[in-house]
């Protein structure tokens, strides 16, 4: 597979998903807001149950890699719950929670690699010498944060939105 034109599917997808919710998330649905031929989607993904896959393994792939770019391993306490606060600030577009709205909608077995990727990022906050259950509440209150956000539930206001997150990174160690 050509990763330009995996990566153009994948993308139409999740805009698609975005934009329109998961129900309305189809092979010819994506096949049209991607441009190509519903063949042409097929030869990439044979069927909605491979393109849900791709959706959630990116979207772990893409967090990983945002935790990676801020994890700064400064060897105090808390770092790595400190990077997990940054990297979900990060992903303000969206386009990670396509592929979890797609597989809570369509089959939500699916979401075993989020499933698995949280059980390691966790173990690493538990480790991460600071309180494990505030390292547990950074985390908890982000994907909090996260959900409300995909749901599109009332929004914090911006300044509050800024003040819970101060908080939340006062509890990762981080000092004002």
């Amino acid at each position: 597979m050509r990763p330009s034109k995996r990566g153009h599917l994948l993308r139409a997808a999740s805009q698609l998903i975005l934009r329109e919710g998961a129900s309305r998330f189809t092979l010819d649905a994506v096949a049209r807001e991607a441009d190509v031929s519903k063949g042409g989607l097929l030869y990439h993904f044979p069927s909605k149950h491979t393109l849900i896959e791709a959706l959630v393994q990116g979207m772990v792939s893409a967090f990983d890699t945002l935790l990676e770019n801020a994890d700064q391993r400064d060897g105090r306490a808390g770092s790595f719950t400190r990077a997990y606060l940054r990297a979900s600030e990060q992903d303000d577009s969206g386009a990670l929670s396509a592929g979890v709205a797609a597989a809570v909608a369509q089959n939500p077995a699916q979401l075993e690699p989020l499933r698995e990727a949280y059980t390691r990022w966790q173990a690493r906050l538990e480790s991460d010498g600071i309180d494990r259950v505030d390292a547990t509440i950074v985390r908890l209150a982000t994907d909090g944060l996260w959900v409300a956000e995909l749901l599109e539930l009332p929004p914090l206001g911006p300044d509050l939105r800024r003040a819970v997150l101060d908080r939340l990174a006062e509890l990762g160690g981080e000092t004002p």
